[in-house]
């Protein structure tokens, strides 16, 4: 993955110089044209030069493609196997002083399947000038950092985050954590989830001289921060105005020059939750973060609460907290999203996969000889399919580790081949076997198609899917890559049609009324299966609103 990485932006990095040559040759060709020439030297050359309007074409060509370059992906389709991730946010605060680039590093590592796109790292030293340094770029956490790299981020204080582009284009200016000068300081922050009034909110603040860098809704959450800054004593105070002007998902990690605070939705869209490890203390979207740089789980930052760290504690706010009946946790976190080493608000993602699988079971039972699932959120729910029906659990697939949930290809009719370059079937495991494959959701059914085929080559006599979520019919405001309803197959299929167009013998989806056991008794929101949203939702599309 890494090589092909930089054997891209090399390429794309090439051809735009050549490319920049060629509008050089073009345009001194352009200065001839337009020089006046003799009627001999007229008739001789005229049906050999470029007309002033081709000219003109080409290079306004040129310049587009030169303002694209920044971003090399921005040239590739982007094809993914599944589902789009959201986003990981990663904060640490060293009371004694220490650095804590290292930390937010590691803790971002364990957080990269929540994002593949781009990452970055922002610290600050609380004991010395409070000056903000970061780093950050397109690509996996290990292509941006390197030892060097972190060695260079001197500060006790640090915001980290890996970006999956729900809302934004993929372009190094987006990379988060975004940093803002104003007149009180420096702010750092980072950003999970996606506003729902981001498009009015950007819009004000234009309309008052706000001049934006980036195309993400994020940038409006640090604006309205910075500005109620001026007016209230505390940056708590300042998050906690912004957040009853911003509706939607979102879980924030903010520096301060003395201080690291934390906040989340008052829905609980997205996660949040606190560590310590020693005297410093640790904010993460999942548990496995926290565990990854060997420090002890805290708690959850509850819905609607803002918490802030300094030298002289750690403090509560729950004044934007809304009752626990109107709580709605993302239950996609659990199918899908999370890592299963994580624990969210309590549930254990390992084992409210395992329920799914057990749900599955119930509804869905077949006569088969092995169960398998699809690496690797669907590997969890295939074994409590497996311990329900008594059916034995197998491996079937190899997944290549060095390809991320979502990767480059030139264009989507390649899908097919991404598959195979994510995913090879282990012929001797499936060979004349009656197979149930278990995966977490069916998007536009072209990968469940083609692994179907995979096992069928490979000399599977049935395959029988069951998925551990329900029919996607809606599209997703809150930060999850759901496409629109003409993306989703069983918008417009019924099971059974979309049974025979993927190629399955039996095909079954999660019960929109079993959800509930995943998650007991946690409130959660299910719209992207029922269309009942949490909140008000825009009517249209506003993912890429501000390109």
């Amino acid at each position: 993955m890494t090589c092909s990485f930089h054997r891209r932006k090399l390429f794309c990095g090439r051809f735009s110089v050549l490319i920049f040559m060629r509008a050089c040759i073009i345009i001194v060709e352009m200065k001839q044209v337009l020089m006046p020439v003799t009627a001999q030297q007229d008739a001789r050359t005229r049906s050999e030069r470029y007309t002033v309007r081709q000219i003109l074409s080409a290079v306004s060509i040129t310049t587009r493609f030169l303002k694209k370059r920044s971003s090399f992906m921005s040239e590739f389709e982007k094809i993914s196997t599944g589902l789009g991730e959201e986003c990981g946010v990663f904060g640490a605060y060293d009371m004694e002083g220490g650095d804590v680039a290292a930390s937010v590093y590691y803790g971002l590592f364990a957080l990269q399947h929540r994002g593949q796109e781009s990452c970055g790292i922002a610290v600050t030293d609380t004991f010395g000038q409070r000056k903000v340094l970061s780093k950050k770029g397109l690509g996996h956490v290990d292509d941006v950092f390197d030892e060097e790299a972190l060695k260079a981020l001197k500060g006790n204080l640090g915001v980290g985050h890996v970006r999956y582009s729900t809302a934004g284009g993929t372009r190094v200016e987006n990379a988060q954590p975004l940093v803002i000068n104003y007149v009180k300081g420096t702010l750092a922050i980072a950003h999970n989830g996606n506003l729902v009034n981001a498009v009015e909110l950007r819009r004000e603040l234009e309309y008052t001289g706000a001049i934006f860098q980036t195309t993400i809704d994020s940038e409006v959450i640090a604006y309205h921060i910075a500005r109620e800054r001026l007016n209230v004593k505390k940056a708590e105070d300042a998050v906690k105005n912004a957040m009853k002007k911003i509706e939607g998902a979102y879980a924030l990690v903010v520096s301060s020059p003395r201080k690291m605070i934390g906040a989340r939705d008052p829905r609980g869209l997205r996660p949040l939750c606190i560590g310590k490890r020693d005297r410093t203390w640790f904010l993460a979207s999942e548990s496995c973060a926290i565990a990854a740089i060997g420090a002890e789980f805290v708690r959850d930052v509850l819905p609607g609460e803002i918490v802030s760290f300094t030298k002289d504690g750690v403090i509560s706010d729950m004044s934007m907290a809304v009752p626990p009946e109107k709580q709605t946790r993302c239950i996609f976190e659990y199918i899908y999203f999370a890592r299963t080493d994580s624990t969210l608000d309590g549930v254990n993602v390992y084992h409210s996969r395992i329920l799914a699988g057990k749900a599955l079971a119930e509804s869905y039972p077949v006569e088969a000889d092995l169960v398998v699932g699809v690496p690797d959120s669907g590997l969890v729910a295939a074994k409590g399919y497996s311990e329900h029906s008594g059916i034995p659990y197998g491996m079937a697939f190899h997944k290549n580790s060095y390809v991320g949930r979502t990767f480059i290809k030139p264009k989507q009719s390649d899908r097919e081949s991404s598959v195979k370059i994510k995913l090879n079937v282990i012929p001797e495991v499936v060979r004349g076997k009656r197979i149930v494959m278990v995966d977490d959701s069916i998007v536009r059914g072209t990968t469940c198609a083609n692994i179907i085929k995979m096992l069928k080559k490979a000399g599977a006599v049935e395959v029988h899917v069951r998925i551990s979520s329900p029919p996607f019919l809606y599209p997703c405001y809150f930060g999850t890559d759901v496409p629109s309803n003409e993306q989703l197959i069983a918008h417009s299929h019924t099971t059974e049609q979309i049974r025979e167009m993927i190629g399955a013998d039996s095909l079954g989806y999660m019960e929109v009324e079993k959800l509930k056991t995943m998650v007991g008794e946690l409130g959660y929101c299910d719209a992207c299966f029922t269309g009942h949203y949490p909140m008000k939702v825009p009517d249209h599309d506003i993912s890429h609103a501000f390109e």
